[in-house]
This record gives structure tokens, sequence and C-alpha cells, in this order.
């Protein structure tokens, strides 16, 4: 079990040993790790498969998973995702129970249903390195950066480089914190001319959000953002919604809660496996709600590359390929 302590709103270390127990009455042998950086939940993930571990238990928000999933990329290891940030926007993809300071042991609610849950393998995203900007390929996965849900650039960039790391007294807050942060920051938002290819079509135009993502729900999973998306459909669905200011994308935010969003004629879909982003003035970016550096950068969808332990809450759609049972 790989534990991001500083994740999340409330010190769940307690809980962390009772789920930790729960897995080894049915059998289980199971390490708990505790991440000291950012980065480290990678490294502990790709210590793991590489000893043969058959499945990582990991334990945080976002971009712990994040991390978590590129550890594993591509190995026989399955991850199993435990709720313990401040959004958990996966967690709430797959429909999970969700700790809170005052029911911290729906934590271990979330650990029976993956118990009880299957393995299916999902897509991942791939950021190359920048000398792999133009030349997108299947064997260059040394090179470059897996990822779990999301990366993009404009607004949501913007905030997560303005805003991580976030102050403790924010954390505590939990969503409503970072809404605060957010409000008090998005003034500040310069806009982007950007051009974005998706395969062989090109887009050029004032963004205020280019984002690509590899799952349904986006903003700490309040919004659904790609309805009819499969988490192992070999695409990402690149959303471009275009404007200048704070205020087009506080509209684009608002249309986006509201469910509207795809009616807006202010805002394209396309779908893709390769996708290059170039932005005038250079942007942050964020992968999975955590910095990722500057545009551009090119990105490469990486079919079924993550074994996933899912919970029978997980929407009956969100795969199109079948599971299988979670060895006993």
């Amino acid at each position: 079990m790989i534990y991001n302590p500083i994740a999340g709103p409330v010190n769940l270390a307690a809980t962390i040993e009772l789920v930790a127990d729960g897995w080894r009455t049915y059998g289980w042998h199971v390490e708990v790790r505790h991440t000291t950086a950012t980065g480290h939940a990678m490294t502990l993930a790709q210590e793991a498969a590489a000893l043969g571990h058959e499945l990582v238990l990991a334990a945080g928000g976002d971009g712990t998973l994040g991390e978590v999933a590129n550890g594993l990329a591509f190995t026989p290891t399955i991850m199993a995702p435990l709720p313990v940030g401040t959004a958990n926007s996966f967690a709430r993809e797959l429909q999970m129970p969700l700790p809170t300071p005052w029911q911290p042991n729906r934590l271990l609610t979330a650990s029976d249903l993956l118990l009880a849950g299957r393995v299916q393998a999902m897509d991942l995203g791939f950021t190359h390195g920048p000398e792999m900007e133009t030349e997108p390929g299947p064997d260059t996965d040394k090179n470059g950066r897996f990822w779990l849900l999301w990366t993009g650039t404009g607004a949501d960039g913007f905030l997560v480089d303005e805003m991580e790391p976030r102050p403790k007294l924010y954390k505590k807050l939990g969503s409503v914190g970072y809404a605060l942060q957010a409000l008090t920051l998005a003034p500040r938002f310069p806009g982007m001319w950007a051009e974005v290819t998706v395969d062989s079509r090109t887009y050029q135009d004032e963004f205020v959000l280019v984002l690509l993502s590899n799952c349904r729900r986006y903003a700490g999973g309040r919004v659904v953002l790609s309805p009819r998306a499969r988490l192992d459909d070999g695409l990402f669905e690149v959303w471009l919604f275009r404007g200048s200011n704070t205020q087009d994308a506080l509209q684009h935010a608002y249309q986006a809660w509201q469910g509207q969003h795809h009616i807006s004629p202010e805002v394209t879909l396309a779908n893709g496996r390769y996708i290059t982003v170039r932005t005038r003035p250079a942007m942050p970016c964020q992968t999975d709600g955590e910095k990722a550096g500057h545009t551009p950068f090119t990105c490469e969808l990486k079919p079924r590359a993550l074994n996933l332990l899912v919970p029978p809450t997980a929407p009956t759609d969100l795969f199109r390929y079948p599971g299988r049972p979670l060895p006993r």
C-alpha cells in the first residue's frame, strides 16, 4: 500500500492501518509505504512492480494515483485506488464512498468494495519528452510520462501552477478551500492563443482551456465532461474552450457545471490518439491536477496500459471490454 500522508483534509493514518488489516484478513500480505516527496509514489510503484507484487493499493488524491499509474504502466501489477485526497475525482468516476473528517471509516467501505471488484485494462495518456515533441511513436515509453485522467493547459494549468503546493489551511478546507483560492487567482489568467493538432486535424484560435481527457469527470469529479467516454476506448476526448479572458472561462465553467457545454458554439470536442499543443505565450500545464511544465507538448494514448481494480459501484458502461476477477 502506497499512502500519501499529506493528501486530503484529514489525517487517515489510523484508518489506513485498519484497511491493511482488512486485506490481511483475506490472506493478502500487505506492506504500508508512506510517500515523502513529489514523485515518490511513482518510485515506490516501480519498485513494487519490479519485485513482482501482485497489487498496489494507491491511497491518496488524484495526483498520487497518477504517480502510481505511471509506475505500473505496462506491468502485470494491479492498481487499486483508495480515495484519501481533497478532490478524489477518480474515486467519483468509480462512484466510491469518500471519507470525510466525520466519517473516516468510509475508507474501510471503499476497501471492501475493491475486494469485491474486477480487474480491467485501462488506457493511459503519455506525454512525450521535449525532444519527442513532433515525433510520437510506439517505442518511446522511456522518454516521457504516463498519466491517468487528464492533461491540459490554459485556465486549469494556470491555477494549478499558481496554487500548488497548497497551504495546509486551504487543504483542511477541502474543496471549499480550493474554490476560494481559484476565485482569488482567476482574474490574473492572461489568456492564450493555441494551435492544437488532433491526429491529422488542426485547430487554431484563442482558448481559455485545452483539455485532453482520458475519463468522464473533471473539476474534482463534480463535472461530467465526457458522459459517453470509456476508460478503454482507445481515444482521448480533446475539449477546446474558446475565449480570451476570465469572464469567458467562468461562463464555460458554469455551462459545464450545468451539463450544457457540449451544445455551446464556443466549445469543440475532438477525439484522437496523437495530440500536439502549442501556445502563445508558453503556458503552464497540469497533469492529473499536478504541475506539469509548460507548452508545447505532445501526447499519445496508450491503449489498455494499466491493470486497474474496479469496484462494483462503477458504472456498468465505463469499460468496453470485460474484466476478470481479482486473484485470491
